[in-house]
């Protein structure tokens, strides 16, 4: 399905021109335009963290990159550095509660939903604006069903328990559209992620939170609007979360590790005034089809630092019986 979905809208759906010049450069064996003077044109994502600590749009202190050594790796698109840094970024994240016969159907043997209430799992629409990182400022927006951990045998309950006390979660996603060409040939040529091009934006502006993504046709596929809740000031790796995107690569299981700083951030369980509008386009249908129902829980991150890793395999996952 998730792939499906990719093939159907990437060659229609574009974003509007950049008003940035740009400059072509050779990507995964493709041409891709970037920002002229951006961060990939002058470092090919590997920059030295004191240049960018120079950089006013980064904000924060970047003691937690400097952990995190950058190696030159191979690649299904190629030598590249990694992890993938992302030094500024915010998002809005809404988790849902489906049926599970509704979520049960997308997933490929044998992932399982993870069941938060009898009859019912998960599902985790989200929108990311990343606006200093290795690949230069993108939008995205992930829907994503959260699953068991691979290989663990205890109860869901438990490990749902287990998630949010650790702050750790394994995801299986279908769908995550971007609005930069490098963005997208990095996802589905390194990652075989679901990933086509659109138009996104999030804004965290004037107490309000809007978002929405544009479909094909040019009209909106998804909005979402709601008022910015309080923010509360994160004390820098303090409460580091980890999530697990867990995908076939050339049809072996592999997981792919997100790391997340927050600083400024908000959260609130059965949040209200939360107004999400669906319409026609590929994401519409698929929170419909999944059956999406109350907004269980909700998380702002207005300032946080992301590190995206490489794939890495989950072996013996094939055989295994979640």
């Amino acid at each position: 399905m998730s792939s499906a979905i990719g093939r159907l809208v990437s060659s229609r759906a574009c974003p509007p021109p950049s008003k940035v010049p740009t400059i072509q450069v050779t990507f995964g064996g493709q041409k891709v335009d970037v920002p002229k003077g951006g961060y990939y044109d002058r470092y090919r994502m590997n920059p030295n963290l004191d240049n960018v600590a120079l950089d006013p749009a980064v904000g924060a202190d970047l003691s937690f990159f400097s952990r995190t050594s950058k190696k030159l790796v191979d690649s299904r698109v190629g030598q590249i550095y990694a992890p993938n840094f992302y030094y500024r970024t915010s998002s809005v994240q809404l988790v849902f509660l489906a049926p599970l016969g509704q979520l049960k159907g997308k997933l490929p043997s044998p992932l399982e939903p993870i069941t938060a209430l009898p009859g019912y799992g998960l599902v985790a629409l989200t929108f990311y604006s990343y606006k200093v990182c290795d690949n230069d400022p993108y939008n995205e927006v992930s829907v994503a069903i959260i699953v068991r951990q691979p290989g663990e045998v205890s109860y869901s309950t438990t490990q749902l328990l287990s998630s949010m006390w650790n702050r750790t979660f394994y995801g299986y996603v279908l769908a995550l559209p971007v609005d930069t060409e490098i963005a997208r040939v990095r996802g589905v040529y390194g990652y075989q992620l679901p990933k086509w091009l659109a138009d996104i934006s999030l804004e965290m502006e004037d107490e309000i939170i809007k978002a929405s993504i544009i479909g094909a046709d040019g009209t909106a596929d998804l909005t979402l609007e709601l008022p910015l809740p309080a923010m509360k000031t994160i004390t820098s790796q303090s409460s580091i979360g980890t999530n697990n995107a867990i995908n076939k690569i050339d049809g072996k299981w592999h997981q792919v590790k997100v790391q997340t700083n927050p600083l400024l951030a908000a959260q609130s369980l059965l949040p209200r005034n939360v107004s999400l509008y669906r319409g026609e386009g590929p994401l519409s249908k698929l929170l419909n089809e999944l059956e999406i129902g109350t907004i269980l829980r909700m998380d702002v991150l207005k300032d946080a630092q992301m590190i995206l890793n490489m794939p890495t395999p989950l072996n013996g996952f094939d055989s295994v019986k979640l």
